[in-house]
């Protein structure tokens, strides 16, 4: 019928509108606020440079390449499927999403139908008459033209606020990775002292008996059950420390999983001095600065930039008319049965405008509010970058500073492996009293905890800078 014909034709030319022009301003990355390069210790270290759009060798391997270890990998994989951290942060992602779907439908329009049967009385000159009304029609209700780009710039800007929280889901996610990685090295690591704590006991509970017995036969004085004592004293103090750090890492690992008691193993596959936990190879010495834009948090930074960025889109066009169409096409008729007959049509065609004209400095406040905002967005982009700059810094002058010192800590290990045999072998020969044994066993025993909290801190420094790089986003596994 004509109305309808009228109405698509209508509806086809403000729909060659909807292009109409922006206000948002041309966005602009920031320049990066710290220098070119991520320089660290070069000592033993490749001074390659990796190729363009590379991260490097460490940021390139996915998490199951990164820690090959089966128990290890057993436990991200329920973290990942049963951490309520991260299924927040994916129901996040979901409620952005949505939000984003609703903006975006703000910039088509909505056709209703609607149907209405009506008997009413009405006064017609001296005379009341009563009778029916049917209609049947179709249209839009106030439909927004977007001649000025202001829901297309609240589009823009619910997605890069989606845009933003997919990157903080991917960085909890990679979080909770080394987070897991972590707790279990922590792990492993008081497990085996707690292990040389107990054969350390055994030692000093032998000496002590040993020491006295002589003491008793007047073979040993008093100063030396004393010293005997305070050394068996102080490593039950480190058995119950050592009982109770097993425990918590435990109960760490069950919470950052998900088991509530049942997914940590009892026992490990393999040892930290001698597992094959981390498959790292050593990173350059130089690393361009400009792979710290593949960090999630930092592309997450920028996303919400954006999103301040289209916010003063929407702030400028508040400024200009709002151009609404309300249109409608159907059939009216007091009969119900002539609802359908060709002389039954019936449409409304009502444009409207809405000019500000005053509105006592709402809109110009409005304005700065979203330019301050986009600057508060910009220096927190910035800070970003400086704090993902100074960890990942940091993590790479570890790395050799970290190896040179696990030499000169194995060889104080062996050093004190060579006093205690010595000191024992004098001690039976007479010819060393049984303080300097004791002394001997005291170094032993804290030249291999240190040796093992060093190669700890190792590690989770390979962890770290893995993190720190923005590792695992190109997991395929």
């Amino acid at each position: 019928m004509s109305t309808s014909r009228n109405l698509s034709a209508l509806i086809a030319i403000f729909g060659l509108l909807l292009g109409g022009c922006s206000l948002t301003p041309s966005y602009q990355r920031p320049d990066l606020p710290v220098a070119d390069n991520l320089i660290g210790s070069s000592a033993g270290s490749s001074t390659a440079e990796p190729a363009p759009g590379q991260t490097g060798t460490i940021a390139d391997l996915g998490w199951r390449t990164y820690f090959p270890d089966p128990t290890l990998q057993r436990l991200i994989d329920q973290a990942l499927a049963a951490n309520r951290d991260l299924r927040i942060s994916a129901l996040n992602i979901a409620a952005y999403q949505a939000q984003y779907r609703i903006q975006r439908a703000a910039l088509l329009p909505g056709v209703d139908g609607d149907a209405s049967a009506a008997r009413q009385r009405t006064l017609v000159g001296n005379t009341h008459a009563t009778g029916n009304l049917f209609q049947v029609k179709v249209g839009l209700a106030a439909y927004e033209l977007d001649f000025f780009g202001r829901l297309r710039s609240l589009e823009d800007k619910a997605l890069e606020n989606y845009l933003a929280m997919e990157q903080n889901h991917r960085s909890a996610l990679i979080n909770l990775i080394a987070e897991v990685a972590g707790a279990y090295l922590n792990l492993l690591a008081d497990r085996e002292l707690l292990a040389i704590t107990k054969d350390t006991r055994r030692i000093e509970e032998e000496s002590f008996e040993l020491i006295k017995q002589r003491v008793k036969v007047g073979i040993a004085n008093e100063l030396a059950l004393a010293q005997a004592r305070t050394n068996l004293e102080a490593v039950k103090a480190n058995l119950a420390l050592y009982q109770r750090r097993v425990a918590q890492d435990r109960n760490y690992l069950d919470l950052l999983t998900g088991g509530g008691g049942a997914t940590t193993p009892a026992t490990a596959d393999e040892g930290l001095l001698n597992g094959r936990l981390i498959e790292a190879e050593t990173p350059p010495s130089q690393l361009s600065s400009r792979v710290l834009l593949q960090r999630p948090d930092i592309m997450a930074a920028e996303h919400e930039l954006k999103a301040a960025n289209a916010d003063i889109g929407a702030a400028r066009a508040a400024f200009f008319p709002a151009i609404s169409l309300t249109a409608n096409a159907g059939l009216i008729s007091t009969e119900l049965d002539s609802l359908f007959n060709g002389d039954s049509g019936m449409w409304l065609f009502s444009p409207a405008i809405r000019l500000p004209i005053f509105t006592g400095g709402r809109l110009e406040a409005q304005l700065d509010v979203a330019q301050i905002r986009k600057d508060i967005s910009i220096a927190r982009y910035e800070k970003a970058i400086q704090v993902a700059f100074k960890e990942t810094a940091d993590s790479l002058v570890a790395v050799t500073t970290y190896r040179d010192q696990m030499i000169a800590q194995q060889a104080n290990l062996e050093a004190s492996q060579d006093y205690h045999a010595i000191a024992s072998q004098r001690y039976e020969q007479g010819l060393d009293s049984f303080l300097t044994l004791l002394d001997a066993q005291r170094s032993l025993y804290g030249a291999r905890q240190n040796f093992l909290s060093l190669k700890l801190a190792q590690l989770i420094n390979q962890i770290t800078l893995y993190k720190v790089l923005g590792g695992g986003w190109q997991e395929q596994n």
